[in-house]
């Protein structure tokens, strides 16, 4: 294979290491030869004193990463192999590696970042998103939970947007995403090619983290005019507070506020269309995650994911919405109804 038709791109220019995703006909949906690729050239550039910062970006205009590729788990479940569970444990080491990452690294996003893209980009020290940014954890939908570290990252969002978002597996705005706090600077597709010359160009005398700091506040912007979410927010925190996904239904369904009521039921209709076990184990889940520490989150994502190949419904909705694409996944349970409390807490025992 050669350097161009590899799935991490690896080069480095003016003393910043690049790292580009490069399966943009993918979505850039991680695989297990790119998180191989990835973590051990952080790990180098780390120890390199000639490397002052990284850059973490993706091939295409798409995505910069659309997920993990859920259709290569499916496949490893299906032959029997525990590949699956090797590309979570080893996902997940590589997430958290960059939580804790010595040097800036700076996550360039044009297009969707969802569920594994978010887990790598969340940890970054600056994260910079495009106008055509559109963020989520959509996991819900295919039968599956909020990984990759959501349950620390979505647990901290202010009042109980987390929650909301995780529940729903709602997908959002450039501005909301900013103003939820899952990105931290505006930087318009139009200038992102600017401020990749701006880093070529730019006298590493002065400390990276600050250099950085000031080309983003140059170039980008903290805040969009148009985040949907701000308005919504009194009716997110009031509805999503309760403790389980009965009361957070009823709380929707009573909703008779002018301003809120269609938002109210749009937001049931789409809880409809969601795995009722998923997205209880969901809520459970956030609420847990607020008082563990990082590697406390991932330690219990990681013992669901060995639970939920089995006893959860991932292997039905990938088997719906990607496989046989007939777009009628057979949740188990059917219902919201007969998700009981005590099947929810064994995932956790």
């Amino acid at each position: 294979m050669s350097q161009a038709e590899a799935p991490v791109l690896v080069e480095v220019r003016n003393r910043v290491g690049y790292l580009t995703l490069n399966r943009p006909a993918g979505l850039n949906a991680l695989t297990l030869p790119m998180v191989r690729i990835i973590h051990p050239q952080l790990q180098s550039w780390a120890d390199d004193p000639q490397i002052v910062a990284v850059v973490l970006r993706a091939a295409g205009e798409k995505a910069f990463c659309a997920g993990g590729d859920i259709r290569s788990l499916y496949d490893s479940h299906q032959r029997g192999d525990n590949e699956h569970f090797t590309f979570f444990e080893e996902e997940y080491a590589l997430d958290q590696y960059i939580h804790a990452y010595a040097k800036p690294l700076l996550a360039l996003m044009n297009g969707f970042v969802l569920g594994g893209g978010m887990g790598l980009i969340q940890g970054a020290s600056q994260r910079v998103i495009s106008e055509r940014s559109r963020m989520g954890m959509p996991e819900v939908g295919i039968g599956y939970f909020p990984d990759v570290g959501g349950s620390y990252f979505l647990s901290r969002l202010p009042g109980n947007l987390g929650i909301y978002l995780g529940v729903t597996g709602n997908i959002i705005s450039a501005a909301d995403a900013l103003y939820v706090g899952l990105a931290d600077h505006c930087v318009t597709q139009e200038r992102l090619a600017e401020l990749e010359r701006r880093l070529d160009q730019q006298d590493w005398r002065q400390p990276a983290a600050e250099a950085i700091e000031s080309l983003l506040d140059a170039l980008g912007s903290r805040t969009l005019a148009d985040a949907s979410l701000a308005a919504l927010a009194p009716a997110i925190e009031e509805h999503f507070s309760h403790d389980s996904v009965a009361a957070i239904r009823q709380s929707l369904t009573d909703e008779n506020r002018a301003e809120y009521r269609d938002w109210a039921a749009e937001t049931l209709k789409t809880m409809e269309g969601r795995s009722p076990l998923a997205v209880n184990v969901t809520l459970e889940l956030l609420r847990r995650g607020r008082d563990k520490s990082l590697a406390e989150c991932f330690e219990m994502e990681l013992k669901l994911d060995h639970q939920w190949f089995e006893r959860g419904d991932f292997i039905e909705g990938v088997r719906a919405l990607i496989v046989d694409k007939d777009k009628n996944p057979q949740w188990n349970p059917p219902t919201f109804e007969q998700v009981s409390a005590e099947q929810v807490a064994s995932y956790f025992a």
